[in-house]
């Protein structure tokens, strides 16, 4: 049985028209798929190494991305692991405490289900049994740009939270996640089959979720504060 895998690390933006100067002018990123899902439409760029960063826009008048939106603006809106088995990690998470919402499995090539950001330490969490993907349509591949940059390597999220007992019990208990001591109040959460990590600050008083998205690259990335600003997370370079 395939392990858990963090896949990807999700952004939310009233357009994804907005992206792909940052994304790929910036970032590098390589254009991998694009889809509408009802009230919202995805689009996902890959970096080197493997690292997946997906684009949320609102579609129609309403739904949850309005609602992220205007009580957040753009920022990081998840993180999505695929399991091996969605049944399993919902009893898993339930018996650990956690609430499922969302859950859907009307599409058996995508289960999914959801721990909601106030039982999980500030950050929507998503969990999906995932079919193999099918062929990639010329025409939902999302934007690029002529002579983009190198790839970076996308690294993974830094997040805040109060409790490093709640962050094991979430990201090593229920996800599976190799962890790592970073020194007093940090931790590291890896999966092995995955270029992504989580990189967690312990702050008792700190408002916890997302702080940084973390990359390396060999070349000095321009411009990280304003195009930090426009995804609406902070991007830090970190040494190859």
């Amino acid at each position: 049985m395939p392990p858990i895998r963090l896949d990807h690390i999700a952004i939310a933006l009233p357009s994804i028209s907005a992206a792909p100067e940052v994304v790929v002018g910036v970032l590098g990123g390589v254009p991998d798929r694009s889809q509408s899902a009802g009230v919202f439409r995805w689009a996902s760029w890959r970096f080197r190494g493997g690292g997946g960063l997906e684009v949320l826009e609102p579609h129609g008048p309403d739904g949850f991305l309005h609602r992220f939106l205007a009580g957040h603006g753009p920022g990081v809106h998840h993180v999505t692991f695929k399991v091996p088995g969605l049944s399993e990690i919902c009893r898993r998470a339930e018996s650990l405490g956690y609430d499922i919402i969302g859950r859907d499995e009307s599409d058996p090539s995508w289960k999914e289900a959801f721990l909601h950001p106030k039982q999980a330490l500030g950050i929507v969490v998503q969990v999906v049994e995932a079919g193999e993907p099918g062929p990639i349509d010329a025409h939902a591949i999302p934007p690029g740009l002529p002579d983009p940059p190198p790839p970076v390597r996308l690294l993974g999220l830094r997040l805040r939270a109060q409790s490093a007992t709640r962050s094991l019990t979430q990201w090593r208990d229920l996800l599976d996640g190799r962890v790592e001591a970073t020194g007093p109040g940090g931790l590291l959460f890896r999966w092995p089959d995955s270029p992504l990590r989580l990189a967690v600050d312990v702050d008792s008083t700190a408002t916890e979720g997302p702080i940084a998205l973390e990359l390396a690259s060999e070349r000095v990335v321009p411009d990280l504060y304003e195009a930090g600003t426009r995804l609406g997370i902070r991007l830090v370079q970190r040494s190859p």
